[in-house]
């Protein structure tokens, strides 16, 4: 029709390079082996007889382990200490876990077993049981479809595309759609196909997915934003007390493993947000929350706010522990600062003004050496030079 114009296609060199964008982002490394997982430790421990009894000893402590209220430590017995002092300098001390590993509950049940006495109240920076390498592999997918993508739409509707032309990434989001539809929904099995889609999914798809920037006036895009752990199943229909729910979570190898890795990596050290490790490892560990008991979610369609799905009325004298739990989700400056650096960089992946965007992106990693790329990643500089001499011949 006249009048009308046909979105131009992407030029196939950056069609090309894309996915070298995408990396030189994070800068993540791609050996994902553990050094010294709690499985293979257990292992070790097996083949000694003494450090064998010890262990079978330390796993009947757990029965033994209680708290009197939701804001109290465990309380271990002292001869259980006593006996995980035994293991100190077994390998089993410093066991790991990785989220992606096969018999990931048997390496957290070992982790925790040896670990009674590991504190989540305090923000202790070692308490994370998960090893900090990480499984990334190329992100892989028909760039030619990008030109598919609809120039006017949202991003979160964008990002929405791209996980529908991977194949793995749409079979695993359409597997939590269907657990997590319907009015009988089963939160358990809703819970577990969601923390298998943002285990399993690639990153820059489960992370595009959720962490899509939306304008404010937008709310059909923060909408979809908010429903991408379809909330209506996944969190409870009344908001709880937050210090049931965490003794809830607690209470659960999984769930609290993934809160000391929440509270190991998204610890704010100032209120610039500034984390106590990466952000990359802050965002990680928030979306491994995803599905537990302790699901976060965003608060409305309007903003990027996250908060967790409970409330402190009816905490009492515990009130303000309630509240230091809550906050270290709705007003943790780190976490804030994670989400808003993943979503400008999200914004700027589609971003018309592709060397603006760069130069942006440039100037904060020379401003914070921790971002800047390594030796052997290509700057996203050098990349976008390359897009524009390649992109004038075309």
């Amino acid at each position: 029709m006249e009048g009308q114009r046909n979105p131009r296609p992407l030029p196939p060199a950056l069609l090309l390079l894309l996915p070298v964008l995408l990396q030189a982002a994070d800068h993540l490394p791609t050996e994902g082996r553990l050094t010294n997982s709690c499985i293979q430790a257990r292992r070790k421990c097996q083949a000694n007889p003494s450090c064998n009894a010890t262990y079978h000893y330390l796993n009947s402590c757990a029965s033994s382990i209680s708290t009197s209220s939701p804001a109290e430590e465990p309380l271990v017995p002292e001869d259980c200490m006593e006996a995980a002092q035994q293991l100190r300098n077994s390998s089993l001390m410093s066991c790991t876990c990785h989220r992606r590993m096969k018999n990931q509950a048997t390496c957290l049940h070992i982790y925790w077993t040896i670990h009674p006495a590991r504190s989540l109240g305090d923000y202790e920076l070692d308490v994370s049981p998960y090893e900090d390498t990480v499984t990334r592999k190329p992100w892989k997918m028909n760039l030619s479809k990008l030109n598919m993508l609809i120039p006017d739409s949202d991003l979160c509707l964008k990002f929405a595309m791209l996980c529908t032309l991977n194949d793995k990434c749409d079979r695993l989001r359409k597997a939590y759609g269907e657990a997590c539809s319907g009015s009988r929904c089963q939160r358990h099995t809703c819970q577990r196909q969601l923390r298998a889609f943002f285990e399993k999914a690639s990153e820059p798809h489960s992370q595009g997915l959720l962490l899509c920037p939306c304008a404010p006036t937008d709310q059909g895009c923060g909408q979809r934003r908010r429903n991408t752990i379809a909330p209506s199943c996944a969190l409870p229909p009344e908001a709880p007390n937050c210090l049931e729910l965490r003794q809830v979570c607690v209470s659960d190898p999984l769930c609290r493993s993934r809160l000391a890795d929440f509270q190991t990596h998204c610890h704010p050290m100032d209120i610039l947000g500034t984390c106590a490790t990466e952000q990359s490892r802050c965002l990680r560990a928030y979306m491994g929350l995803i599905g537990t008991a302790l699901t976060p979610n965003f608060v409305s369609n309007i903003n990027a706010s996250v908060a967790l799905s409970c409330t402190c009325r009816g905490s009492g004298n515990l009130q303000e522990e309630c509240e230091r739990l809550e906050e270290s989700f709705s007003h943790n400056p780190c976490l804030m600062e994670a989400i808003s650096a993943k979503m400008r960089f999200h914004s700027q992946l589609f971003s018309q003004d592709w060397a603006a965007s760069t130069f942006s992106v440039m100037e904060r990693q020379n401003k914070n050496p921790a971002l800047r790329p390594q030796p052997w990643v290509p700057t996203l500089f050098s990349c976008t030079l390359t897009l524009i001499l390649l992109s004038s011949l075309w």
